[in-house]
């Protein structure tokens, strides 16, 4: 019987969504450099992520006093705040196979 509850529970767990991830892009303006990181973040996680994230872009043009809750000190800035632990990756995200290892969501290589 203990085996029946186990695959219940498992069965439920495998039903229930995965909380979708939580992501700032933290940037100045509409800038090439930017624009770049937005796109390349948005393919990353429609790859990997297809419908389990959001992504919050903050302009820090109009939004300065933000940079500090995350210790923001360049941009374009991707910081996932979930899933825990917290992770940021700094420049415009071009170099899909860091930001999948920053992110973890590939094993380091």
């Amino acid at each position: 019987m203990k085996t029946k509850t186990t695959q219940r529970r498992v069965s439920a767990a495998r039903r229930r969504p995965a909380k979708p991830w939580q992501l700032r892009l933290y940037v100045m303006d509409s800038t090439p450099q930017s624009v770049t990181a937005f796109e390349n973040l948005k393919q990353v996680c429609e790859s990997h992520l297809k419908g389990r994230y959001r992504i919050t872009v903050i302009d820090l043009l109009k939004r300065p006093h933000l940079a500090k809750g995350d210790q923001i000190l360049a941009i374009p800035t991707v910081v996932r705040r979930l899933p825990k632990p917290v992770r940021t990756i700094l420049g415009n995200l071009s170099d899909i196979d860091r930001v999948l290892l920053g992110l973890d969501l590939r094993a380091g290589g």
